[in-house]
């Protein structure tokens, strides 16, 4: 299984940028799909952000669309969500996961294998 370390969140105010950061433990991350999820209070986690192996196939909930970008650099065995315009109902505690299986990137959580511990968002109005 894949070790993932989530950082990069904090408190921010409404309008400011971030950009999470997940490493990975080994070079398996590199055949896998990767994805950003979130987790508000009182709400289920939710998708946010997927990207195939090669980074050249990404997508977006469309509640980010526009605003935030995922990248990933196979050779650092590292994921990224860069997180612009950030609004109040951007706080939650962000996930990034590994898909199972090599392939296309999913939106639903139950083909992700690995997790990370999470990294905290909080932004003020």
């Amino acid at each position: 299984q894949v070790h993932l370390v989530e950082s990069g969140g904090g408190l921010v105010q409404a309008g400011d940028s971030l950009r999470l950061s997940c490493a990975a433990s080994e070079r398996t991350f590199s055949d896998h799909a990767m994805g950003w999820f979130r987790q508000a209070p009182g709400k289920e986690r939710e998708f946010v952000a997927g990207i195939n192996w090669s980074g050249g196939a990404r997508y977006y909930a469309d509640s980010v669309k526009g605003r935030f970008t995922i990248s990933k650099d196979n050779a650092k065995n590292t994921v990224w969500l860069r997180m612009d315009t950030l609004k109040p109902d951007d706080t939650a505690v962000y996930y990034c996961a590994v898909d199972r299986a090599a392939g296309p990137v999913h939106i639903s959580e139950t083909y992700y294998g690995s997790w990370g511990q999470g990294t905290q968002v909080i932004v003020t109005s």
